[in-house]
């Protein structure tokens, strides 16, 4: 442990902010994962729905830095793509 006392300021910091972003983490892979599931089933109203919650996710935490912004891009790429041909094969 930390004898200073701006050492362990940090280190409780660490601890909350590593919290945080595990949580904001799951949260986020867990909406794209939705998006997949729902594109697996073929089901387009779904696939949709849940980008509408995914997309925010992936903007907000792409510009606090939790994930990279070109990781972001690539993801709402992909997935609208999917989603777009889902559409055109329906």
């Amino acid at each position: 442990m930390a004898n200073i006392k701006s050492a362990q300021k940090r280190a409780k910091q660490t601890v909350v902010r590593n919290a945080r972003n595990t949580a904001q983490r799951s949260q986020l892979r867990t909406a794209v994962k939705k998006v997949v599931k729902a594109l697996d089933a073929n089901d387009a109203a779904a696939a949709e729905a849940a980008f509408a919650v995914a997309q925010p996710l992936l903007d907000r935490f792409s510009s606090r830095g939790l994930i990279h912004k070109n990781k972001a891009a690539r993801h709402k790429s992909r997935l609208t793509a999917r989603i777009k041909a889902l559409k055109a094969s329906a």
